[in-house]
């Protein structure tokens, strides 16, 4: 299902061998004949170089969600020579799914999406290490998967999955790429340790019902496109520190309109993760409904 997004605010395992992957020399890594030539554009660029490039093959990005918005993150990351791709997904390829989630085929209907996707980043970039972590993202699979990450993209269809991924990584100093899309619309913005978080944004999840997903209203197939893009774009920007990530800014897509709408929110000091601290833990919050601090 393609995620609804929050109400505007106010204001393969393991895929090729250790031959396959970039070499490193006491913990530097050196770009190859075969590398320099696949990211020769990144390469050329004064802003990337192979500094850039050889930073991007070193760094490991977790994708929540294999759906809708994850297909375009998994294709651009895969391309761009992200070293490490992690998918977690819990769900299956639908033949509903193929109008938008383009990592997948035909061929892989039943398969799991985690295993789908491995086999399109093998087939992408044999350069990239996948690992696939076919669960939900819950309190027990977050501390066994998120830590070992140094990016998350959030591209998950629903709230709790949202504010559980907040928290955590606002305790553990994990930056995520956030996206959803509902319908025509898409919304994206990036949290980092030292900004504003997702409960500043939006300090309550909708009452369950009020946003209905794609299954109940449609989506425009490609929409998330569009918006799992940008996701990706956030995060290069983010490895290779450069431009100016969409850090306490908030975009909206409309893709009717072709327009793009652009907000700035700042960090709440009454924000019971980043401001008063009233969350210590992910323990203190039950991740239904509202997720709110002491349900």
């Amino acid at each position: 299902m393609s995620p609804p997004p929050a109400p505007r605010p106010n204001s393969r395992p393991e895929a090729g061998s250790d031959s396959d992957k970039p070499k490193r020399d006491g913990g530097s890594l050196s770009l190859d004949s075969t590398q320099l030539d696949r990211y020769s554009r990144h390469i050329i660029m004064d802003e990337i170089g192979p500094e850039g490039q050889a930073r991007l093959l070193d760094t490991n990005v977790l994708i929540v969600g294999a759906g809708g918005l994850g297909s375009p993150v998994i294709q651009y990351l895969a391309a761009a020579g992200i070293g490490t791709i992690g998918v977690v997904d819990n769900d299956v390829v639908e033949r509903s799914n193929l109008q938008r989630q383009v990592i997948h085929r035909d061929v892989d209907l039943g398969d799991s999406k985690v295993n789908s996707a491995a086999r399109f980043i093998a087939d992408v970039n044999p350069d990239i290490t996948v690992k696939t972590h076919q669960s939900r993202v819950d309190k027990q699979s977050i501390r066994e998967t998120v830590p070992e990450y140094d990016i998350v993209v959030d591209a998950s269809d629903n709230f709790p999955t949202r504010y559980l991924l907040n928290d955590f990584c606002r305790f553990r100093g994990i930056p995520i790429a956030h996206g959803a899309i509902y319908k025509f619309e898409g919304q994206l913005t990036t949290l980092v340790p030292d900004g504003p978080c997702y409960r500043c944004l939006f300090p309550e999840a909708p009452e369950p019902g009020t946003v209905p997903d794609c299954a109940a209203t449609g989506v425009l197939g490609v929409l998330p496109g569009t918006v799992g893009c940008l996701q990706a774009t956030e995060v290069v920007k983010l490895i290779l520190d450069t431009g100016n990530p969409l850090i306490g800014e908030l975009v909206f897509y409309d893709a009717l309109e072709t327009s793009f709408e652009q907000i700035s929110y700042q960090s709440d000091p009454a924000c019971p993760v980043c401001g008063d601290g009233s969350i210590q833990s992910i323990e203190s919050v039950e991740y239904t409904s509202g997720c709110n601090v002491g349900e």
